[in-house]
């Protein structure tokens, strides 16, 4: 499943999305607006559609079906302005094994970091001021 949204995620309605009744691990990874984007300060992120995030979205979670035995996978990705501490993206599988899971997951999180599709801007603080 694909989810493209601007709305905070709940951890328990996504756990009872991807976990199958076969699967013996159930991995969930949360990027999250970090405080510092190298020596500046942030206050936030914007990210904007910039083309089709939903089909980018599908060619990942294709990809990932397409190399490691997972019985699911879930990738969700936040747009809109999101402050320090929001979660942007969720990338989550379901593996009938560990291993499976784990590079499944480190695969899915790779791809969304680098997605075409979105637009992202830093939202920089400086002495107190946000700057777009």
């Amino acid at each position: 499943m694909e989810m493209v949204t601007e709305a905070p995620l709940d951890p328990g309605t996504l756990f009872e999305k991807i976990r199958k009744n076969g699967s013996g691990s159930v991995l969930f990874h949360y990027a999250v607006v970090k405080s510092q984007t190298g020596d500046k300060a942030s206050s936030g992120i914007l990210f904007e559609q910039d083309g089709d995030v939903e089909a980018e979205l599908a060619g990942i979670a294709a990809d990932v079906r397409g190399r490691w035995n997972v019985d699911d996978v879930l990738l969700v990705r936040r747009i809109g302005t999101l402050k320090v501490g929001d979660v942007i993206s969720l990338v989550a599988v379901s593996s009938p094994a560990s291993h499976d899971a784990f590079e499944a997951c480190r695969f899915g999180l790779e791809r969304l970091k680098k997605m075409a599709s979105l637009k992202k801007t830093e939202l920089l603080r400086d002495h107190g001021k946000n700057l777009p």
